[in-house]
């Protein structure tokens, strides 16, 4: 499958420094087969040596090299760790070695990982297969989706599927294997070269009832070679296709793989601790804020780019960053992410059950001193948990925006329910600090204002050339002036209320082109809209675009058309790249847009009525009369826009606001929470049932987002356990569900009980 993917991030292209946990005996044996292979060794075994789980052993079977650059090669590695153990042998091919490599394997290893000397592992791999198999006892080996790199760049993501593995192989050989099950198919077992060995064992393993664990994230890298085994597989494709057709006979029965992301959870007994994981523990950590920063996803949002820049941004000399994700998605902006902090989706690897006990083991190994909540309902749900398990550990929320279409408040109200965990409530605007001191009735000392910010050298006018941007997006200036419209099409954004202001404005004059970038589950109906009413001279439909910079270049005006919003992230890249805003009067958006760089209109719709399309004519011509000021005066607004963001709202100010804010909290915690943290445990079960709660209230949406995942990714297109998972049902019935009543009263008033 094709998709936007970095290809260049390629594991182990250096050794980075691990963190110095205590020594421990081997869990995991890692076997890489050795043959003339002075090219990629040191690559491959990098990205060993650079997992985040320490207690593995490296075992190098040399399977009987010649050339003599490549066993100078293979002493060099050697040397880097004393996990790494050389074992030479006279040549019988892969099936053989690796064998060969799993009768070296210490008797403390529990699991073989197999990794041939060309391959690479993304720096998490071992450590999730390692839970995934520890939580999925009966579960033979684990596997993620692969990238295929070198001569071909592809990315490999497939259902598993028994009966399509006996005529097709759809996974590729590195792998983590229960030790005791690949000794009951007595491993490999060929010694003959080139017969596609690897998709024999997984037959062999479905052969007495064995199944795997599929992860779903990005976890090992395919190297594509011209020549190499497969090449040579393919070469002895007959009797390569003997020996598989009799391995595949002896499966008799379907064979159902645990696939992630998966909703199962129902009342089971929330563990927060699995007590056959081996527990990492540092030697000693200096002064370092080790940071663990729980959050939804990892996507292109504006709230994702907020936390992009602040993982990025924060000095790397100061901090370790650890990112939870909570929520089932493709996560495209995880690579970025990962240049910068270590990456887990709990929703990739692991049963909804074991997660707090994944936060638990987090904590502990990296010695957690701070903890960053944003818009995760999972990492709410467990904060009164983990202050009362970690006492001293400050815990800070950041708050986008309050939703009053979802559950009264949405992110506001979950934090204001627990601010007696929270130590700092941070919000982007003083809009919401007001509706939380004012509404919730927060301390105000507890709560500040960190506006998100704009990268003001990427979003930077003078980078780029607006002639050849309109050439390359096929953008004829058959008109005067260009408006951009840049968001998520969904109903928060309005983008039916943007048709009727296209529509009115076209009345008056039609010297204007609307841009849309973006998708959303209202771009098709937008579009059949914009057709119905006669507007496709004035809007074109460009999609998701990564570099929206290039489209401010070319607008003369950027439109937001929203009904709610905290403070839109496309709003600073407008002004940073000189563009006037007009933009509803929502969240805190007259905080940035003023007078000398664009209009704020006000919002004549109630939140409530956001999926009504019913707008008033009012606010259609209040956007009308902004357009045509803004117009009027061109050339003056813009010369205001950039210089705005410079006095006030570029990232360094919110990287060195938040740097303070997060080293002051992580010194001197507040003692009232520490308190309530110490009350608390005197309760713990009542805190980890309402974990239970939230993820019992949050099982009809988390079964919906994880259909929607194996539907985009694995194209599954079906509903899990016969439910349609419509919009309307999430609307009626999920969205209105009242979360925790309980919790208020147990997180306020324990005290004391």
């Amino acid at each position: 499958m094709k998709e936007k993917y970095n290809f260049s991030l390629e594991p182990g292209k250096i050794k980075t420094k691990c963190r110095d946990y205590k020594d421990n005996e081997s869990v995991i044996s890692v076997v890489i087969p050795f043959y003339n292979d002075k090219d990629y060794i040191e690559q491959s075994v990098n990205s060993v040596l650079n997992q985040t789980f320490p207690y593995y052993e490296i075992l190098i079977i040399d399977d009987g090299s010649k050339d003599e650059e490549s066993l100078k090669k293979l002493d060099e590695v050697a040397k880097q760790d004393t996990r790494i153990k050389v074992f030479h042998k006279e040549n019988e091919g892969l099936a053989a070695t690796r064998d060969y490599g799993a009768s070296k394997s210490e008797e403390s290893a529990k699991y073989l990982m197999f990794l041939d000397s060309d391959d690479l592992l993304e720096p998490t791999f071992m450590e999730c297969a390692y839970w995934t198999l520890e939580t999925n006892k009966d579960a033979a080996w684990a596997y993620s989706d692969s990238i295929g790199f070198d001569a071909d760049s592809y990315t490999w993501n497939k259902w598993f599927d028994s009966e399509k593995m006996k005529k097709e192989n759809e996974l590729v050989s590195a792998a983590m294997v229960r030790k005791s099950d690949f000794n009951a198919v007595g491993g490999y077992g060929l010694r003959e070269k080139a017969v596609n060995e690897d998709w024999n064992f997984w037959l062999k393993l479905m052969a007495i009832g064995k199944y795997p664990v599929h992860m779903s994230y990005y976890g090992q890298w395919y190297r594509r070679k011209l020549s190499g085994e497969l090449k040579k597989s393919k070469d002895n494709k007959a009797r390569a296709l003997e020996i598989i057709n009799e391995t595949a006979s002896k499966i008799t029965n379907n064979v159902t793989a645990i696939q992630y992301p998966k909703q199962d959870y129902n009342y089971d007994l929330l563990l927060d601790k699995v007590e056959t994981i081996v527990q990492p523990e540092l030697r000693g950590e200096g002064r370092k804020i080790n940071l663990l920063f729980i959050v939804p996803w990892l996507i292109t949002g504006g709230a994702d780019r907020f936390n992009l820049n602040l993982v990025r941004g924060l000095d790397k000399d100061k901090y370790n960053i650890t990112v939870l994700t909570t929520e089932p998605n493709k996560n495209t902006l995880r690579q970025e992410f990962e240049e910068y902090a270590t990456v887990y989706d709990l929703t990739s690897f692991l049963n909804q059950k074991f997660w707090l006990a994944f936060v638990n083991y987090i904590i502990k190994k990296e010695n957690i001193n701070v903890i960053l909540n944003s818009n995760s309902k999972f990492g709410y749900s467990i904060l009164p948990y983990l202050k009362a398990n970690n006492t001293n550990i400050p815990i800070i929320d950041y708050v986008h925006m309050e939703e009053w279409y979802n559950r009264n408040g949405g992110y506001s109200r979950y934090s204001s329910m627990l601010e007696s965990v929270i130590d700092r409530t941070l919000v982007c605007n003083e809009n919401s600090k007001n509706i939380l001191c004012d509404y919730f009735s927060r301390n105000k000392n507890e709560i500040q204002t960190v506006y998100i910010g704009v990268d003001e050298e990427e979003f930077n006018p003078e980078k780029y050339n607006k002639e050849e941007i309109l050439k390359k997006y096929n953008i004829e200036k058959d008109k005067k002036f260009i408006f951009s419209y840049i968001c998520r099409i969904s109903e928060q954004k309005r983008p039916m209320l943007l048709l009727e202001i296209v529509k009115k404005l076209k009345e008056k004059r039609n010297d204007f082109k609307v841009l849309v970038v973006g998708d959303g589950n209202l771009l098709s109906k937008m579009k059949a809209k914009a057709s119905n009413l006669g507007l496709t001279e004035n809007i074109m439909f460009l999609g998701n675009i990564e570099n929206t910079e290039e489209i401010y270049k070319i607008s003369d005006l950027t439109i937001n058309c929203s009904i709610k919003e905290g403070l839109a992230l496309t709003s600073y890249e407008s002004l940073s790249m000189g563009v006037p805003v007009i933009s509803s009067d929502v969240g805190g958006q007259k905080e940035l847009i003023n007078e000398d760089v664009g209009a704020i209109v006000p919002c004549m719709q109630n939140e409530k009525d956001i999926y009504s399309e019913d707008y008033k004519d009012e606010e259609i011509l209040v956007y009308i009369h902004a357009i045509e000021k803004v117009l009027s005066n061109l050339d003056k607004y813009k010369s205001n826009c950039r210089k705005r963001i410079l006095d006030k709202f570029t990232i360094k100010n919110m990287i060195k606001e938040m740097s303070k804010i997060l080293e002051e909290t992580q010194t001197n915690p507040n003692e009232d929470k520490i308190n309530n943290g110490k009350d608390l445990l005197n309760n713990l079960n009542i805190t980890k049932e309402l974990i239970t709660l939230n993820m019992m209230n949050d099982k009809i949406e988390y079964n919906w987002e994880c259909t929607e995942y194996e539907k985009k990714v694995y194209g599954r297109a079906y509903s899990v356990n016969g439910l349609n998972y419509k919009h309307e049902l999430l609307k009626e019935k999920l969205w209105k569900i009242p979360l925790w009543r309980g919790f208020v009263k147990v997180v306020h008033k324990v005290k004391g009980n």
